[in-house]
């Protein structure tokens, strides 16, 4: 997937698109003789023998068609993640993971660690950025509308955007815990609605936001909050 590096995550150009080569006639083929080989019609009612030639073909062929049964990804599974319209980012450095609606392309923002959005709809992206610190919970830092308040307020809204919390609450998944936010920034031009989830492990504190425009809150809402719900991070060892 191609990389683009921008210094503001509300702007992205569109991928520049390389002319397509130009199709060349296929060559004729040539003509060969056609060869005829006399073949013996089994009488009605009789099934003919198979000589020891056909049946070693047919079990190659019986035994390549298992092979490329087993080897082909599982059904159910494939439909499954297919269905879901998503895919999946592992950072096995910082030891986190998170799933993005498919479509969205990464970009690269200074001061982020990932970043991936729409192009048609700038508004419409997911972002993880890692600090260092030396807290060992997330609750070590106050309760969840407190913590995301100040969040929201310091650092994810811009200081001219009015912003409004409108629910924090404490998650635990796997043993750790993770505070998870909605909120909306207003901007004279646009509401960005947006969802968060905090968490503190390996030494860092993880921040990951998603959100859209606040007109398209109703369609999106789902796909984010799945976005949020799949984030998780992994102790490094």
């Amino acid at each position: 997937m191609a990389t683009t590096r921008l210094l503001s995550p509300h702007a992205l150009p569109l991928p520049s698109r390389t002319a397509a080569d130009a199709l060349r006639p296929a060559a004729t083929p040539s003509r060969r003789p056609l060869a005829v080989r006399a073949v013996a019609l089994p009488t009605p009612g009789c099934r003919p023998r198979k000589g020891p030639q056909e049946s070693s073909r047919r079990t190659m062929l019986l035994a390549a068609g298992a092979t490329v049964f087993l080897s082909w990804p599982n059904p159910a599974a494939f439909a499954a993640e297919a269905k879901k319209g998503f895919l999946p980012v592992t950072d096995k450095k910082d030891g986190y993971s998170f799933l993005y609606p498919f479509g969205w392309q990464e970009v690269v923002v200074q001061g982020q660690d990932k970043v991936y959005k729409d192009v048609i709809e700038p508004l419409e992206s997911v972002s993880v950025n890692t600090i260092p610190t030396n807290k060992q919970d997330i609750r070590d830092l106050g309760p969840p509308d407190q913590v995301a308040e100040a969040l929201i307020r310091k650092v994810l809204a811009a200081p001219t955007q009015k912003t409004k919390l409108i629910e924090a609450k404490e998650n635990n998944v796997d043993g750790r815990t993770y505070y998870t936010f909605e909120f909306t920034a207003q901007a004279p031009n646009f509401t960005r609605h947006a969802l968060g989830a905090i968490a503190i492990a390996n030494g860092k504190f993880y921040t990951l936001t998603t959100g859209a425009n606040e007109r398209r809150w109703d369609k999106m809402k789902d796909r984010l909050h799945t976005v949020v719900d799949s984030f998780k991070i992994e102790a490094r060892i």
